[in-house]
């Protein structure tokens, strides 16, 4: 799988850790930086990787800063992006399963190495549980992005409601 990573100066460490971690598992890793433990803006490097995601250059993204809570913010303001701060396992493959997650944001001041790569690691290999409620969902959320009112999605007409 092809799989952004940016982080900005809190996160870079992290960020090279778990680029060799994707490395080693088989991944193409597209690193967007930063590269530095020079302060740097956050935002900057989110939308990079959220970009990277919806204009398909990448199937995922994971980004890294030190409470994960701007970049799931900033990302997250990318219409197609769905993004998840996620703190252990359950919630990653959580986000996977239930709600398509496709930006996984870390806490490098809050998570140690071993758990951030047992996040990645269940985040990656965790699949969508696509159909049904979940899939009725994440149809809603695209709808909101939109400006729209999910409340009125009609799930027997995908195509008429639904994300192109």
């Amino acid at each position: 799988m092809k799989v952004a990573l940016a982080g900005d100066h809190r996160g870079q460490t992290a960020k090279t850790h778990i680029a060799v971690l994707l490395s080693e598992r088989g991944h193409e890793v597209v690193d967007l930086g930063t590269n530095s433990v020079k302060s740097c803006d956050y935002p900057d490097l989110a939308y990079l990787a959220a970009r990277a995601v919806v204009d398909g250059m990448v199937e995922r993204a994971v980004l890294f800063c030190g409470s994960g809570i701007g970049m799931t913010i900033c990302a997250n303001k990318i219409p197609g992006i769905r993004a998840a701060l996620c703190h252990d396992e359950l919630t990653a493959q959580m986000s996977r399963q239930h709600n398509d997650a496709n930006v996984l944001c870390l806490a490098s001041d809050v998570s140690g190495e071993e758990l951030m790569r047992r996040i990645v690691i269940g985040w990656l290999e965790t699949p969508f549980d696509g159909g049904g409620r979940h899939e009725r969902r994440v149809r809603k959320v695209a709808l909101i992005e939109r400006g729209e009112d999910p409340s009125g999605y009609n799930a027997d007409d995908l195509t008429a409601n639904g994300p192109a």
